[in-house]
């Protein structure tokens, strides 16, 4: 399975704890150089699939709204 395959398949909460792990990784400076960088390249992907999810979700949230009597619909239903 590819990096990027990897994080594909990963939930929110996955890839949140992913990127902060790689953070304090990155934080100690105990890493070498190379193993560094390829930690950020894989945070920035981590990142990007965060955000990603973020806005699948907002979306969502989003295309609920209420109707005079108080039930929820989505924007497209009447």
């Amino acid at each position: 399975m590819t990096q990027n395959a990897d994080i594909a398949a990963m939930s929110f909460e996955e890839a949140l704890a992913a990127l902060e792990a790689i953070v304090r990784g990155l934080e100690s400076g105990q890493q070498k150089l190379e193993d560094a960088i390829s930690a950020y390249e894989r945070g920035a992907a981590l990142k990007k699939h965060c955000e990603e999810k973020l806005a699948q979700a907002e979306a969502r949230v989003q295309a609920i709204v209420a109707r005079a009597d108080g039930s929820l619909t989505l924007k497209n239903e009447d």
